[in-house]
């Protein structure tokens, strides 16, 4: 069996000290790189460290040099961060999964443009139940097409800085779509004072932030006499980790192309 190489950005933080602990707990992938902030304190520490578990892989800034030794880069820190890792993975033909959210627009083309070159795994959510989540939403839409206001409720740690988060606003466009209608056109994102009522042709998103949550996403089908409620919490941060190595294998030994987690499962 040949192990796929694994290359972790922002080693230290929540998510990748996860992933590194998840890294070095799957059989199927080794360690081979892990970055920080040229000015941070754990540049030149031992990795494993971080979780426990010594590995020999020391913590570097130089990406360019730490790719040259991987097959993919995991990603998980900001936008400005990932889009610079992304060109340096393009240049050095390594792939990448990307699970950092709040992107722009042209933001989000740029990573399209560079999975032409390399094989890039790009998902508002890596972890398997989320996902399938998104099948149900699916099928609920289709079957829920009338007569019923579509709302999501979504709730995370007092650090996350976007908002909705990348799960919710990726709900909102599985419902929409599957209603026929454009997300952007009917999402309201906010409501206070007199509003008038419900334009049932809206799908609404409400924001919770604080404390330690991990994320908790329900999307609720509120019908006349009913209320059908489909809901995913994150205990932790381990299942966007596993489902990272899942899509890093996905595309392990492919040339380019821009895939999600609903590819990685075959779930299209």
């Amino acid at each position: 069996m040949t192990q796929v190489r694994i290359a972790i950005a922002g080693a230290s933080g929540r998510m990748g000290r996860m992933l590194i602990e998840a890294t070095l707990k799957d059989p199927e992938v080794v360690l081979a790189a892990a970055f920080e902030r040229p000015e941070s304190t754990f540049i030149g520490k031992d990795a494993g460290d971080l979780v426990g578990s010594p590995c020999g892989v020391a913590i570097t800034s130089d990406v360019s040099a730490g790719l040259a030794q991987a097959d993919c880069l995991i990603d998980f820190t900001r936008p400005e961060g990932t889009l610079h890792h992304l060109q340096l993975a393009r240049a050095a033909g390594c792939g990448m999964v990307i699970g950092t959210t709040g992107f722009s627009v042209e933001e989000k083309a740029a990573i399209g443009a560079a999975a032409q070159s390399i094989p890039v795994v790009f998902a508002p959510n890596m972890a398997v139940g989320v996902n399938a989540v998104f099948k149900l939403l699916d099928v609920a839409a289709r079957i829920l097409n009338e007569g019923y206001d579509v709302e999501i409720i979504e709730a995370h740690h007092r650090l996350k800085v976007d908002a909705p988060s990348g799960t919710a606003l990726r709900m909102g466009e599985v419902v929409a779509s599957a209603l026929g209608r454009d997300l952007e056109s009917c999402a309201v994102y906010g409501r206070e004072g007199v509003t008038g009522e419900r334009d049932g042709q809206t799908i609404g998103f409400a924001t919770v932030r604080g404390g330690d949550i991990v994320g908790d996403h329900t999307v609720l089908f509120a019908g006349i006499g009913e209320r059908i409620e489909i809901t995913h919490k994150s205990g932790s941060r381990m299942p966007y980790a596993l489902g990272s190595l899942r899509a890093a294998r996905f595309i392990a030994g492919r040339k380019s192309g821009l895939f999600d987690m609903q590819d990685v499962l075959g779930l299209k």
